[in-house]
């Protein structure tokens, strides 16, 4: 047990929840390329995706392994192998190998088993202590959703448009993509009523994750500034000013109370 625990907690829970969360994107993009009526240029926009994933999980699961205690403990006892299946990609074979997609539930399971072995608390600290891994992590996602969601929609949207100039996957992508980051060349552009109102939508994001990841890269290249320690002589003042407080202290008590010894006193 010992050993399966260590499998299954090499990685932050940032880290973690970031890989859950692209998991269940990654299942989503396998539901839609099995849906009846796709268009050829949608599927083939979701199987670059879905190649593109896979590259990642590839990356994930050399991490894994490298930092494993047990090469082979990892690969048989943590299910390694599971990671390993779930991360190959197709090449445009999807259909031969959407059985092997079905591997990345392993993922889930392994990732879910861990968040659930923590309390409310400890994830809410971690959320706290480590912000900007979780904003970088977070702003990842959201841009790759959007990428992929906006891409596929004009697509589809916009193949029922015969004056429509985002014809093919590459075209889709490369107009989300120069959306996103508020470059718009211009040279890819929406014509139908759908595909403008998703453009707008992506516009909208894009000014948000654009603005997070310059704020990100901001906190990284210019560090917090740190408070400089107290010097002896101010260790020293501070004391004084402490004495002299609880002198004045001292006094005022003993004026209330009618203990003190003055002039009035002695008429």
């Amino acid at each position: 047990m010992a050993a399966k625990a260590d499998y299954e907690s090499m990685q932050s829970n940032a880290y973690e929840l970031f890989i859950l969360v692209l998991t269940f994107f990654s299942l989503v993009i396998m539901v839609a390329l099995l849906l009846p009526g796709l268009s050829g240029s949608t599927a083939q926009l979701l199987e670059i995706y879905d190649n593109a994933i896979c590259v990642l999980f590839l990356l994930d699961f050399g991490l894994r392994l490298a930092r494993a205690s047990s090469k082979r403990g990892y690969f048989i006892h943590g299910r390694g192998w599971l990671d390993l299946l779930g991360s190959i990609p197709s090449f445009s074979f999807f259909r031969y190998t959407a059985l092997l997609r079905l591997a990345r539930l392993s993922r889930v399971a392994r990732i879910s088993r861990l968040l659930r072995g923590k309390s409310k608390r400890e994830l809410v600290k971690d959320v706290l202590d480590n912000r900007g891994r979780y904003a970088v992590f977070v702003t990842l996602l959201a841009a790759m959703v959007v990428l992929a969601v906006s891409a596929v929609l004009v697509l589809q949207l916009e193949s029922k448009s015969a004056d429509a100039n985002i014809k093919t996957g590459g075209q889709a992508l490369w107009w989300a993509v120069v959306t996103i980051t508020t470059v718009g060349y211009g040279d890819y552009f929406p014509v139908t009523p759908g595909g403008r109102l998703t453009a707008t939508v992506v516009m909208f994001c894009g000014v948000g994750i654009i603005g997070s990841l310059a704020s990100i890269l901001a906190s990284v290249l210019v560090p917090a500034p740190k408070l400089p320690d107290p010097s002896p002589d101010n260790q020293a003042t501070l004391t004084k000013i402490q004495q002299s407080l609880t002198e004045i202290d001292r006094q005022l008590a003993a004026l209330q109370r009618g203990g003190t010894d003055g002039p009035s006193g002695e008429a």
